[in-house]
């Protein structure tokens, strides 16, 4: 694709898109892994307690139970990842990554071409974050879906004195779920 003034922004979000994706299906076939469980450990390691659940995982990946329910199964077989029951709602289940699954995904960001690519971008253009936050809150409303913002930016985010709370849930947090994403994000 020749990139030219006239070429619309969201063609090169999707070419950068389907690169980043290539990228990522090389470095599992490498790895011996599908692109799929690359994205569940890179997720697990990136949410808070609220969004470790199957179900948040289904909300963040869009796709199927089924597959999700599959995966999952798998990569807990492998050891990369376990099922905990939740202490108060037996019925529900929490993923959390092990070291496995953790050394997998240093693995695989092993010289990563868009942490190259990132500073590139922001050395010509800036830090432009607000455009693309506003793009895919955009996109998440159109889509019904949820945001898996950072806690701290979120409207139920409190802070006080006695420490970090989730309006939401009126439980205490402490200082790593305010800094991963959560399903029951909303934009403040």
């Amino acid at each position: 694709m020749g990139i030219t003034k006239e070429t619309d922004i969201f063609d090169l979000i999707e070419r950068m898109s389907a690169l980043i994706r290539s990228e990522e299906r090389k470095k599992c076939s490498e790895l011996g892994i599908q692109s799929v469980h690359l994205q569940v450990l890179d997720y697990l390691s990136r949410c808070n307690r609220y969004s470790d659940t199957p179900a948040a995982l289904t909300n963040y990946l869009g796709m199927t139970r089924g597959t999700v329910s599959q995966t999952v199964l798998l990569l807990e077989k492998k050891g990369f990842i376990r099922k905990n029951v939740d202490l108060i709602d037996r019925r529900k289940l929490h993923l959390s990554l092990l070291e496995a699954g953790l050394a997998l995904l240093e693995a695989s960001r092993a010289n990563d071409i868009f942490t190259q690519a990132r500073v590139l971008f922001e050395d010509e253009v800036g830090h432009c974050e607000d455009v693309f936050v506003s793009v895919l809150r955009t996109l998440q409303k159109a889509n019904k879906s949820y945001s898996f913002g950072l806690c701290r930016t979120c409207h139920y985010f409190n802070q006080s004195a006695l420490g970090f709370s989730c309006g939401l849930t009126k439980e205490p947090l402490i200082v790593s779920d305010s800094e991963k994403i959560c399903q029951e994000h909303h934009v403040r």
